[in-house]
Order: structure tokens, then sequence, then C-alpha cells
């Protein structure tokens, strides 16, 4: 089990090194940063006084591993570096210093903040959706999925089956509107909802801010159509096959009651292509919902990121999808991990 973690962490250190890689020369050539710091106005002092802050004065190889020596959490930095930066973790050393750190996202060309701190102030509002989204899926796909498998080709399983297509069909972008416009604004007197709003409200008095999960429903419920049709739609198909095996046929020879044998026998091994969807989905829920969350006005790290490529604010971007692919990878473990849980067939090593 350790070894099998430790190749999958070098894999994902791997993957992680490709994607800075692809980032880094991806946003090399669209416009010059000093620029869109300063604007078209900008006298050619200040100009190069930005350029050499950003290292843009130095060669395109140089730039890249002063690049990822920011970003990397295990980095050399001088005195000067971090008390500029304001890095953040344990450093040991004398005017150049060999530490562990937060990673370095560099800071935002349109506020000057700091991006690891913009974008973990969106993190949590992302979260929340995509663990709602989840619930919603799981909650109505499984038993919707088992459901059509035990009534086979009777109107509940030919309704699940079209339902489910619909869902995969219809992209998050085109329902998000159709949702907001319905549920929050024709229907709004009715259902009580409100086509923007994000994770908490802010108080007109005290300027405080305070949960406001009302808003969360119509763009949880949106994100989570298509893993919930395709949830639906894989649970259906595991279960039929999982009914034929010879273990079922003894299970209901041996008298155990049909609820016993679908729930406890029959579910739990079809459950491995399953638990592929909910990962694969969560993780792409957790770095995919830019345009539900823009529809919506759902404060998040999408929102954050399509907001920031409006004002070609690259260094958002870059860690918008730097984080993305981290969790991507953990998730990716953790999948593997969870399958031999469920299934002891599964053996990781």
């Amino acid at each position: 089990m350790i070894k099998y973690i430790t190749r999958r962490i070098f894999y994902g250190i791997l993957v992680m090194l490709g994607v800075v890689v692809v980032v880094f020369f991806l946003f090399q050539g669209f416009g010059d940063p000093s620029r869109l710091i300063m604007g078209q106005r900008a006298d050619a002092a200040t100009q190069e006084n930005i350029r050499k802050e950003l290292y843009l004065d130095q060669p395109k190889y140089k730039q890249f591993f002063l690049y990822l020596n920011d970003i990397s959490p295990i980095a050399i930095h001088t005195r000067a570096d971090i008390e500029k930066k304001q890095l953040r973790g344990f450093f040991i050393g004398g005017e150049t210093k060999v530490g562990v750190k937060v990673p370095y996202l560099r800071r935002s060309y349109q506020t000057k903040k700091d991006v690891w701190t913009l974008l973990m102030e969106a993190l949590p509002g992302t979260i929340i959706l995509a663990i709602a989204a989840m619930i919603i899926a799981i909650a109505l796909g499984i038993p919707l999925g088992i459901l059509a498998a035990v009534k086979k080709n009777t109107w509940m399983d030919t309704s699940a089956v079209f339902t489910s297509v619909l869902g995969i069909s219809a992209p998050s972008f085109f329902m998000g509107i159709v949702v907001a416009y319905i549920f929050g604004f024709l229907l709004s007197d009715v259902t009580g909802l409100h086509m923007t709003g994000s994770w908490f409200d802010i108080d007109e008095t005290t300027g405080e801010r305070y949960w406001s999960m009302q808003n969360l429903i119509l763009p949880a419920f949106t994100l989570g159509i298509r893993p919930l049709a395709i949830i639906t739609q894989l649970t259906r198909s595991s279960m039929l096959d999982v009914l034929t095996q010879d273990y079922i046929r003894t299970a209901y020879a041996k008298g155990l009651s049909k609820r016993i044998v679908i729930w406890r026998h029959a579910l739990r091994n079809a459950l491995n292509p399953v638990i592929t969807a909910i990962t694969g989905w969560f993780a792409e829920l957790l770095a995919g919902a830019f345009f539900v969350e823009y529809i919506f006005g759902w404060k998040g790290i999408g929102k954050v990121t399509v907001d920031a490529l409006e004002k070609l604010d690259f260094p958002v971007v870059m860690g918008s999808v730097l984080i993305s692919s981290f969790f991507f990878i953990v998730i990716g473990i953790l999948a593997d991990l969870l399958y031999g849980i469920v299934d002891p067939r599964v053996k990781t090593q």
C-alpha cells in the first residue's frame, strides 16, 4: 500500500510539472504584463521597473525556473525575496534560505492581491457547490439506477433512461440559463429563489458576512444534472450485469429477501464503476464549475477565473489552473484507494 501511494504521488508530481510547463509557456504570448498592469499610458521607466520585478528582463528559461521556484512548496529564496513577496513558511539559512512554504502564485495584475489568498478566499464557495451538487447526484442517481435495473423494461426503466440521456446531453451553461430564468425569475415569487447570489450575504447594518444557503439550491441542482444522469446509467448497467451472476441466484436460493440481495450483495459489487464516475465528476465539478458560478453569481474559483480572463489577469488564471490540476490528482489517488475498500478484489500494489 505504501509503495503504491508513493508511486502515485511521484506520478502526480510529474503530471503537475507538465501542467506547470504548459501553463507557463501558454500564457507567454498574451500581451506585455507591464502594460496590463499599468495600462497604455505607462511611461518607459515604470514599465522597465515592472518588467524587472516580474523577471521579464530575463531569458525565457530563467523566467520558467524562477516561476517554478515561486510555486514550489520546497524552494530557495533570498531574504529580500521572502520579505518582498511576504512568503509564508519555514526557512533556514543565511542571506539565501531553503524552506518549505505556501506556494507563491504571484500577484493579481488588477487587484495587486496575492493570488493564493485570492483563490483560497473563493475555494470554499466552489467546494460547497461541488459537494452539494454531488450529494444531489448520488442521492437521486443511485436509487434511480437501482430502480431502473430492478424494473427493467417497464415504464420506470424507460423513464429513467430517457431522463438520464437528456441530462447527459444538456450542457451545464445552457441548463444554468434555463434553470435561473424559470426558477429564479419567472417563478421567483413561488420558489423564493433568486437568479444570482453567493454562499454568503452581507448585513447592510454591520457589514458582516452571514451564511445564505438558499442561494445554493439552483446552482447545485444545475451542476448536479449531468453527474446525476451518468450515475443513474452506470448504476443501472452495472446492476443489470451483477444481477445475472451466480452468487445472486445462490443468495435467492438460500431464502434471502429481494431487498437484502439487492442492497447488501448486488449493489456493493456494482459500485466500482459508479465510484469512478463519482470521484471523476467531483474533481471535474471542483475544477469546471466556471460557467455555472458565473451565471448564478456564485463566488467561487470559477467566477474568479472567468472575471480574471475578462480582465486579462493571467496570474489568477494560471493559479486557478494549477489548483484545479492538483485537485484532479489528489482525488484520483483517493479514488483508487477507495476501490480497495469497497471491493477487496481490487488490489493496490
